[in-house]
């Protein structure tokens, strides 16, 4: 039987000798900066079963390997590192691929912008809150609004809902911008195609028409957007979805020919807003639009190492009104994207929307996505949090999958 992550750390802790453990622990408390271990943790540490236990409930199973191969090597086992590398198939480098900002290269730093969050092995999708399994997406199946519930909504609640057109009627419509391949070629977006194959489908089984764009520069994603908001079919349908993943800024999206050499290459946020207002697509007005954006909104963290202890018939109307958005994380903070499953944020949108979409509005949709993010072991050792912008929505927003 092959033997376990866990198993092999234990195994490669038991070859070192007292001096060289006391090393070990040494440095991995002393990796502040790069979310260490609490030395009041780390004395409690009896053996080497007891350590990794500790790496993996800290770094994840995949992540607890690189972690050790850096120490390994910052304190002279060598050997011990190629052994485990040989073992596991991990380099230190590896697992660190991808937030959704520009920066780093992998190998120039385990903090840099350029990190990669191993999803965890052993759970899956019904756990709520904790990151998903590896193959969550293959049991995608969004759960249908019975007529039933449609019909008491309305009953109770009729005025306080946005208006569902009639499925034979209506014409919806969604764009879906992803960025994945950048000139810059460490800027590649590993994992992103898995993004945009989960939210296609996901729109699509919520009824709208997908328009679909890849890798398009800053001026693109502009006209594309544009182009979005002059659609005729928005006067037939009943609200929008706009997705946009990317690189990103605290308040912009990065084009694909961004780079230190080229910084101009970004689209404002605001774009968005300003092109679907009333003034801009009228075929929306008083519509829900729906804005999801996946990207980077800064360099930091997210974590921080904490001490033991620690009016009807008027002429006018709302030129902004009926938006809202969820963002992949808050200003100034990094967005996490696994190198093969693509962004936690896709993973856990996808995932409340297709068991949840029958019975909740949006904002309670997305409070939800919002509350997977709000568990201590939602990623390990990272942190990011998503968060509602710029909410307009006078109403509730049910989208009635099925009906």
């Amino acid at each position: 039987m092959e033997k376990s992550i866990k198993e092999h750390l234990e195994d490669t802790f038991n070859d070192l000798g007292s001096r060289e453990m006391k090393n070990f622990k040494s440095k991995l408390c002393d990796r502040k900066k790069a979310a260490g271990i609490r030395k009041a943790k780390l004395e409690k540490v009896e053996d080497a079963m007891d350590l990794a236990d500790l790496m993996v409930s800290t770094f994840t199973s995949t992540g607890a390997v690189p972690v050790a191969l850096e120490i390994l090597e910052a304190i002279g086992c060598n050997e011990e590192a190629a052994e485990l590398k040989g073992k596991t198939g991990l380099s230190a480098a590896q697992s660190m691929d991808a937030l959704d900002g520009p920066g780093l290269s992998a190998a120039q730093s385990m903090d840099g912008p350029e990190l990669s969050v191993p999803a965890s092995e052993d759970v899956g999708p019904g756990h709520s809150g904790n990151a998903l399994s590896d193959d969550w997406h293959k049991q995608l199946h969004l759960a249908l609004c019975s007529q039933q519930f449609k019909n008491k909504m309305m009953k109770e609640n009729g005025e306080e809902i946005y208006e569902v057109k009639e499925k034979s009627v209506r014409k919806r419509l969604a764009l879906l911008i992803n960025n994945i391949d950048f000139d810059d070629k460490d800027m590649t977006r590993r994992g992103a195609d898995r993004d945009e194959e989960n939210l296609e489908w996901l729109l699509k089984e919520l009824d709208y028409q997908v328009v679909k764009y890849r890798n398009l520069s800053a001026k693109e994603i502009e006209k594309a957007v544009k182009d979005f908001a002059r659609r005729e079919e928005h006067k037939h349908s009943d609200s929008t979805f706009v997705v946009i993943m990317s690189h990103g800024q605290r308040d912009a999206i990065l084009g694909v020919h961004y780079s230190a050499l080229n910084p101009s290459d970004t689209f404002p946020v605001d774009q968005i807003y300003r092109s679907l207002n009333t003034e801009n697509c009228p075929g929306l007005r008083n519509k829900p639009k729906v804005i999801l954006i996946q990207a980077c909104r800064g360099g930091e963290s997210g974590r921080i190492w904490a001490t033991e202890g620690d009016v009807e018939g008027d002429d006018f109307v709302h030129k902004e009104k009926d938006f809202i958005s969820l963002m992949s994380c808050t200003p100034d903070t990094k967005s996490y994207r696994h190198v093969e499953n693509g962004t936690f944020y896709v993973q856990y949108l996808v995932d409340v929307l297709m068991k949840h979409a029958h019975e909740d509005h949006i904002e309670e949709l997305f409070r939800k996505v919002i509350r997977r993010f709000d568990t201590a072991d939602t990623m390990g050792r990272y942190r990011q949090m998503a968060c509602k912008n710029r909410a307009s929505l006078p109403k509730l927003f049910y989208l009635f999958p099925g009906l």
